[in-house]
């Protein structure tokens, strides 16, 4: 079947829409009509050419949900007709770190840096040429041959612009919080860069009892909409939030900073280092250019303050279980989900849509497939 994508021709480039020829589903896979994907700054990162793609022409998107129109040979957890929620990173639930609840770090997330299927080989063509898909799933099509090991089911109920916003940024920002920074009631937090997946950052630290949850982005709309996500204070510059937490804290700083800028680099970190208190510990969840190495922070300070960097990927959490938890908390009404959502798109407006996030003008944009 032939299908229409936002696909990446060049690095770096623009996005441009394409028509593919998409394969049957093979062992292990399924066809999904996405309804709708979520516009995360990883994609645009693939765009500028930050993040290296192992395979060009690549179809975009990483957060997205759908429906599964038909199963492939051996599929055992979906069947057609399942709403389902695209993840990142696969989870097999066999190899080691699956085995030992680090399914964030499953070891088929190998070809999702590649674009590929588990088995290494390609299901979208264009003009002859194989088509890798953004971390195995490419929600930026209409339609797409996903692993079944890269999707989980979701009620029926939970809209699915709603549910797209599981695939990443939400687990992401929240798992930064409550597994990376460890945030426990009392503490003072900061969340540098309150985007899609920093605001998830900002409610989780709320929910969990956090005294003070400072946010800090240069955007005016980000730092007012925080506020609606439980920060208590906010910040455009992050020296000023460090004096601040540093004030309410007898002089000892954040218990964590959690650094979630859309471009990071390692001024960001060396500026969260010296924000936290001893025993501090300085979340790394954005991402930066890959070529880009060093930190310059003091590192006496880092061993005698006993501070931590924490490096960090889905949000710690593993995947099926994260998406399926987050979105109970949804439902119940234990979390802010529609919120995120500034502004929908059509799939052709894509290219708008990440100019209107580097304005700072969206918390989240979410692409709405036609019909």
């Amino acid at each position: 079947m032939r299908t229409r994508a936002a696909a990446l021709l060049e690095q770096p480039g623009k996005w441009q829409l394409v028509e593919v020829e998409l394969d049957e589903p093979r062992a292990n896979e399924v066809l999904v009509r996405f309804e709708a994907a979520g516009l995360c700054h990883s994609d645009d990162h693939a765009a500028t050419g930050d993040m290296p793609v192992g395979r060009l022409p690549l179809i975009g998107g990483h957060e997205g949900a759908g429906v599964v129109e038909a199963v492939g040979p051996g599929v055992r957890s979906l069947a057609a007709g399942d709403h389902v929620v695209a993840q990142f990173v696969p989870s097999c639930g066999r190899c080691l770190p699956c085995a030992s609840g680090r399914g964030n770090l499953c070891d088929l997330g190998i070809y999702a840096l590649a674009g590929s299927q588990a088995d290494g080989t390609y299901r979208a063509h264009l003009d002859g040429a194989e088509v890798g898909q953004m971390t195995m799933v490419g929600t930026f099509a209409r339609h797409a041959i996903v692993s079944e090991f890269s999707l989980t089911k979701v009620d029926d109920d939970i809209p699915f612009h709603v549910a797209a916003l599981l695939s990443c940024g939400v687990p992401t920002g929240w798992g930064s919080a409550e597994y990376a920074a460890e945030v426990e009631a009392g503490h003072t937090v900061i969340v540098m860069g309150v985007g899609g997946v920093g605001m998830n950052a900002v409610q989780a630290a709320a929910t969990r009892g956090a005294s003070h949850v400072i946010a800090v982005d240069p955007a005016a709309f980000k730092r007012e909409q925080a506020a609606t996500f439980g920060a208590t204070h906010t910040f455009a510059d992050i020296d000023q939030a460090a004096d601040f937490a540093r004030s309410v804290t007898g002089g000892q700083g954040a218990n964590s900073v959690i650094v979630t800028v859309g471009v990071t680099t390692g001024e960001h970190v060396a500026q969260a280092v010296n924000a936290v208190a001893k025993f501090g510990t300085v979340v790394v969840t954005g991402i930066g250019d890959v070529k880009a190495e060093g930190l310059p922070i003091n590192l006496w300070l880092l061993s005698m303050m006993q501070k931590r960097i924490q490096g960090v990927i889905f949000g710690m959490g593993t995947p099926s279980f994260e998406i399926t938890r987050l979105a109970g908390m949804y439902k119940a009404g234990r979390l802010k989900l529609d919120e995120l959502i500034t502004r929908t798109y059509r799939l052709g407006e894509v290219n708008q849509a990440y100019a209107d996030m580097h304005a700072g003008s969206n918390i989240r944009g979410v692409i709405l497939h036609e019909s």
